[in-house]
């Protein structure tokens, strides 16, 4: 059984009665789980691919368990509140899909020590409280190099949602990618702060097409910079969910995301009383993070290049983040012959050399 915002609030003012679920109720040994999303449902996407984590649960699990899922909380007052009034009615699995969900997450876990919380993109843990992340910058770094081989005008962009960890680190790979193929290239980079603005997230590819980027990323929670690209007759990248529907001829790739296996995890583990707080981060190696199929525009030698680079990446021969990495004022943030190590990684706030713009 599943249970919407959608089909049951009629606006902010009803959201407590979109948890009044019947007494009646099911047997005890059904696990009431919910899932809050930043972004409005969509068909593509990070919150579609957060979705079919659900339906993963749903399949695995049937009867076993009842599903509330809450999309568009993006203000932290309102994602305390749904998160608070999903554990007073016995959720006791709740998923938080955004970044932008850490603190009213913290804040509300503490109170219902009962129960489970994971949050991805989180950095913080509690007792109940884990979290659970992708190696985005894997697919990233390959994407980049289809990028460098495709570039005529060595000028990338990149559009991203906002200047944290999770976007700044893949943005960087990308660049590092098309660098290991033609270390002159730049990427000019545009933060909209916010996840799903697609007028703004437009305006923004336009602009970086006009300064002359021939393949554009986007790290939002639409296909708009690919719909874009499409339509300019450039090159992208796509993200989240693959996007060859909003641009057959530009989308060279989709870093695509199947975050199945964490959540039936996480279900499986509250239901046999195993769960315990984790951080979870999976990349190509264990399948959270895969590539959508290469345009058939790319030439097969460089699509050849792309397959060795997710092997090497997967056996550890690659890493994307090995130096000698510069940043954008010249110093060292990466020696040669060393990797930068998993928490640098996660907290990464400075930008490649040859990245265009700030983060501010």
């Amino acid at each position: 059984m599943q249970v919407t915002r959608r089909k049951l609030l009629q606006g902010t003012a009803a959201m407590a009665g979109a948890f009044a679920l019947p007494r009646a109720a099911l047997a005890q040994d059904v696990l009431k789980i919910g899932q809050v999303n930043a972004s409005p449902a969509a068909e593509i996407g990070w919150s579609k691919q957060h979705a079919l984590g659900i339906e993963a649960i749903k399949s695995a699990l049937g009867d076993k368990v009842e599903i509330t899922v809450v999309d568009n909380t993006f203000l932290p007052q309102d994602a305390e509140r749904v998160f608070r009034e999903l554990a007073s009615s016995g959720h006791k699995l709740m998923f938080g899909t955004s970044f932008s969900l850490g603190q009213p997450m913290q804040k509300v876990a503490p109170a219902f020590p009962d129960a489970a919380f994971e949050h991805c993109s989180g950095i913080v843990h509690l007792d109940n409280l884990g979290t659970f992340e992708a190696k985005y910058y894997e697919g990233m770094y390959v994407a980049g190099i289809a990028a460098g081989h495709m570039s005529k005008t060595g000028k990338l962009g990149f559009v991203g949602g906002f200047p944290i960890p999770d976007i700044v680190g893949p943005g960087n790979a990308f660049l590092l990618g098309a660098r290991s193929v033609n270390p002159a290239i730049t990427c000019s980079i545009v933060f909209m702060n916010s996840w799903f603005d697609p007028g703004k997230e437009k305006e923004a590819a336009q602009a970086l097409i006009a300064q002359g980027a021939d393949v554009i990323l986007g790290m939002t929670d639409t296909g708009v910079c690919v719909q874009v690209a499409q339509e300019a007759g450039v090159w992208s990248v796509g993200y989240a969910s693959d996007l060859t529907s909003f641009g057959p001829d530009s989308q060279l790739t989709s870093i695509v995301l199947d975050w199945s296996s964490e959540y039936v995890a996480a279900a499986e583990a509250v239901l046999a009383g195993t769960w315990k707080s984790e951080s979870n981060w999976g990349g190509l190696n264990e399948g959270v993070v895969t590539l959508a199929p290469f345009n058939a525009g790319i030439p097969e030698d460089v699509r050849a290049k792309m397959d060795e680079a997710v092997a090497a990446i997967k056996s550890g021969a690659l890493h994307p983040y090995g130096g000698e990495i510069k940043d954008v004022d010249g110093a060292v943030k990466v020696a040669a012959g060393e990797v930068l190590s998993d928490g640098d990684i996660r907290s990464m706030n400075w930008l490649v050399e040859g990245m265009i713009g700030t983060l501010g």
